[in-house]
C-alpha cells in the first residue's frame, strides 16, 4: 500500500508542497528566535547603560552579572561577560543615531557617555534585529558609523551574506566604494536603471588579490584577472556574470577585441570592461564607447538593457573624467583600481632554478 500511495502523483505533488512550508516555517521560526534574542540583548545592554552599572556597582559588575545570569539560566549561551560587552555597545551603537567609532570603547566606560540618551525622534531601524548576532558583532566592531553599520545590515538581508562574505565586504570597504565611480548615468539612462547602475560600481576596485611585477602590461593585468575571476566577481559585487575575455566583434569586415565582457543580472544589460594600467585619458571614452554601440547592435536583445561601458585604470583626475562623460551620450563609468605591493621586475630572475635546486640537493 505504502508502494502505491509514494508513486501516486496527487501524493507526491502534496508532500512536495508540505515540506517546502514546513522548510519556510524553520526557517520564518528561526528568525523569529533570532529576532527576540537581539530584542532581549537590546533591552539588556538598554538597563546596563540607563543604570550606569559599572560606575555604581564598579568595573567587576559585568563579570557579576554574568555569573548571576548563568546560574539562572544555565541553558542559555550568551551571557558571558565578553557577550555582555558586545551587547552593551550594541545599544549604545545604535541608540545614538551618529557616528559611534569602535575604537572608542574605552570611552564609552565613562560616565558622560552613559548619560547620552538616543536622539530624540530618531527612529531605530528595526532591521537591526533581522540578522544573526555573530553578524551584529562583526558589523558594530568594524564600522564607523551608524550609517555605515545599517549599509551593512541591509546588504546581509538582501543577499543573504554569510559571516564570511559579510567580513570579505567590509575588509574591501564596499560602504566607501560603491556608488562612488565617476559616470554620466543622469544623462544617458532612465531614471531607475540609471540609480541601480551608479550603486552597482565601485571606485576604487581593491585588486589586492593579485600578484604581478613592477612594470606590468594590460595583458599581464588581464591574465591575473581572469586567472583570479571568483576573487574579481567578488569584487566587482552581487549581480556579475562572466561572459568572457577578448570577445571577438566583427564590425564591418573589421576585428576588435572587448578586455572583457559581463552581464549584470539586475541591471540585465551588458558591461564592458576595458582595462587600463596607466592614468585616465579621455581617448579612452570613445574606444569604450565604440564598443558597447557595437555590443548594442550584435549582442543585446530586445528585452536588455542599454549596454554599460565600465572602464578602470590605474588612476585619474575626476575633473578631466567628468568632462570627457559629458561630452557623449553613451552611459559610462570611470574608475581606479587598488593593487598591493608589486613584485620587483627582476624577482623571477632572481630565483633558483629547478636544476640550480636539483644540483644543490646532490652536492649535499
Amino acid at each position: 500500500m505504502s508502494k502505491l500511495i509514494k508513486t501516486d502523483t496527487e501524493y507526491k505533488d502534496w508532500i512536495i508542497e508540505l515540506k517546502q512550508r514546513i522548510r519556510k516555517s524553520q526557517i520564518k521560526a528561526a528568525v523569529k528566535v533570532n529576532s527576540e534574542l537581539l530584542n532581549l540583548y537590546w533591552h539588556l545592554g538598554q538597563e546596563i547603560v540607563k543604570l550606569k552599572a559599572e560606575v555604581k556597582w564598579g568595573n567587576n559588575v559585568m563579570s557579576q552579572i554574568s555569573q548571576d545570569l548563568n546560574n539562572e539560566f544555565s541553558d542559555m549561551k550568551g551571557f558571558s561577560e565578553t557577550n555582555l560587552r558586545y551587547i552593551k555597545r550594541f545599544y549604545l551603537f545604535y541608540s545614538q543615531g551618529s557616528s559611534i567609532q569602535p575604537q572608542l570603547e574605552a570611552k564609552l566606560e565613562a560616565e558622560e557617555y552613559y548619560s547620552i540618551q538616543p536622539q530624540a525622534g530618531a527612529e531605530l531601524d528595526l532591521a537591526i534585529f533581522s540578522i544573526p548576532w555573530g553578524h551584529q558583532k562583526h558589523i558594530i566592531t568594524k564600522a564607523e558609523s551608524t550609517n555605515e553599520a545599517l549599509f551593512y545590515v541591509h546588504k546581509t538581508i538582501e543577499h543573504g551574506w554569510s559571516r564570511n562574505v559579510l567580513m570579505n565586504f567590509m575588509s574591501a570597504q564596499l560602504y566607501q566604494t560603491q556608488g562612488k565611480s565617476i559616470t554620466n548615468f543622469t544623462n544617458t539612462l532612465p531614471d531607475i536603471q540609471s540609480d541601480l547602475a551608479q550603486q552597482t560600481l565601485k571606485d576604487p576596485y581593491k585588486l589586492d588579490f593579485l600578484t604581478l611585477r613592477e612594470g606590468y602590461l594590460e595583458k599581464e593585468l588581464e591574465d591575473a584577472l581572469t586567472d583570479n575571476i571568483t576573487k574579481f566577481l567578488l569584487e566587482l559585487g552581487s549581480g556579475f556574470a562572466y561572459v568572457g575575455r577578448q570577445v571577438r566583434l566583427d564590425v564591418g569586415g573589421d576585428e576588435f577585441f572587448i578586455d572583457l565582457l559581463f552581464y549584470h543580472l539586475k541591471l540585465r544589460s551588458y558591461i564592458v570592461l576595458e582595462l587600463k594600467t596607466g592614468a585616465f585619458v579621455p581617448e579612452y571614452v570613445s574606444k569604450l564607447g565604440f564598443y558597447v554601440s557595437a555590443v548594442n547592435h550584435q549582442m543585446k536583445h530586445p528585452q536588455d538593457n542599454p549596454t554599460i561601458g565600465l572602464l578602470i585604470c590605474k588612476n585619474k583626475n575626476n575633473v578631466v573624467a567628468q568632462y570627457t562623460l559629458d561630452a557623449t551620450n553613451v552611459p559610462i563609468g570611470i574608475s581606479e583600481y587598488e593593487l598591493s605591493e608589486l613584485m620587483p621586475k627582476d624577482f623571477k630572475g632572481s630565483l633558483p632554478s629547478i636544476e640550480d635546486i636539483e644540483n644543490e640537493l646532490k652536492s649535499e
